[in-house]
């Protein structure tokens, strides 16, 4: 630990207290392209702009010549996670990743892919398969000043890391009376994939958003996996970023300066008037795609990606609710003890007066993942699961 920290720069002594499985490639999954539009909208009093995402299609990639006169640059989204590690890397010495095959393999998903040229062996730390071991060197070096990012090649490895994670990750600085802190990023794959098996399509969001002093972000689209990248290494509380397996090829042009996201803010995907739907990760898609068939049939949703499983943006969704009177809420997490039964319990504390229904919570099946695609689809929420639920509500 010594060596680590005087490669970064940083004495511990002057830091003031304050065969899991076969690699997955990249290329087997699709392109996917995310289109984005702008709008306006009210913020105490101020007007501000924010990218949504009105629909995700199979795509071919765009033509390089049209691609140059367009502002920004086009990332995927593991490319856009990427960017957001290397930016921090070169602003902060004391930012270092650790994790199986995250050094010169470049991660499972080729996150990391370069980085362990550029920045070195210590910086960049191929660990063994040991999850509970490296979590916890990776928390006694976040003690001692550094920034560690841990990388599980799936977020169902981590379960071996638990008591880590939520023994010392998420309680330290209490116990420890605010004499620590954990700045602390664990991120990884994690979702129901097509067909990877029950122990590799596991949706362990809940696990994780139950543990005390934890932060939890969900990323969907390249310029959120971006932004909320970097907010999640600079801040000084542990942060666990979801990616979803299936998400990795989704494409999207994003803003060539540097930019960094709330960890605590929802984003208005699309505004409406009849229902408000919530939903995150990957489900973003499909309730877009359910939207466009509700609009055609004459509804008007609202469709919210909360971002932040932990703590929850009650204003954004109060907002929302407050209008809409109505409540849909579409996950991939399991329905007993899931996000949405979380959501639902916190809107109905918070907002049960402006609610003209109870509301609806569509989440996966409690079963494990099937391997067989036809049985794997029926566990996960469908569009047309979404357009009737709605239907049904606003009769």
């Amino acid at each position: 630990m010594a060596a680590m920290l005087q490669s970064f720069g940083v004495s511990s002594a002057s830091v003031a207290f304050s065969d899991h499985s076969a690699k997955l490639s990249v290329r087997s999954l699709p392109v996917i392209r995310s289109e984005a539009r702008s709008i306006s909208c009210p913020t105490n009093g101020t007007r501000c702009t924010r990218k949504i995402t009105t629909k995700a299609v199979a795509t071919q990639v765009e033509n390089p010549a049209s691609a140059a006169s367009k502002p920004g640059h086009e990332l995927l989204l593991f490319e856009a996670l990427r960017e957001g590690l290397e930016e921090e890397m070169e602003r902060d010495p004391r930012v270092c990743v650790m994790g199986e095959d995250v050094g010169h393999y470049g991660g499972s998903y080729k996150v990391t892919k370069g980085l362990a040229d550029k920045y070195g062996d210590l910086r960049v730390l191929d660990t063994p398969i040991a999850e509970n071991s490296f979590t916890g060197m990776a928390i006694g070096a976040a003690m001692t000043g550094l920034r560690p990012i841990i990388e599980g090649m799936n977020m169902g490895f981590l379960l071996l890391a638990f008591n880590q994670i939520s023994d010392n990750c998420g309680m330290l600085h209490y116990t420890s009376g605010g004499q620590f802190t954990i700045p602390t990023v664990i991120r990884g794959p994690g979702g129901v994939g097509r067909q990877l098996g029950a122990e590799h399509s596991q949706r362990l969001e809940s696990y994780f958003q139950s543990i005390p002093g934890i932060q939890m972000v969900a990323c969907s689209t390249p310029y959120n996996a971006k932004g909320l990248m970097k907010a999640a290494i600079r801040s000084e509380n542990p942060v666990v970023l979801f990616e979803h397996v299936l998400l990795y090829n989704l494409k999207e042009r994003i803003p060539d300066e540097e930019y960094v996201l709330s960890l605590e803010e929802a984003e208005m995907v699309r505004p409406g008037e009849h229902v408000t739907i919530l939903t995150y990760s990957r489900m973003r898609y499909h309730v877009m795609q359910a939207a466009k068939t509700l609009v055609n049939k004459g509804f008007d949703p609202e469709v919210i990606d909360i971002r932040s499983l932990k703590p929850f943006d009650l204003y954004t969704i109060g907002n929302s609710v407050k209008k809409t009177h109505r409540v849909v809420i579409v996950e991939e997490c399991m329905r007993t003890g899931g996000i949405g039964a979380s959501l639902t319990a916190a809107i109905n504390e918070n907002f049960h007066d402006y609610l003209d229904a109870p509301i609806v919570c569509l989440s996966s099946q409690d079963v494990p993942t099937p391997y067989a695609g036809t049985l794997e689809e029926w566990t996960v929420v469908q569009p047309a699961q979404i357009v009737a639920a709605v239907e049904q509500l606003c009769q």
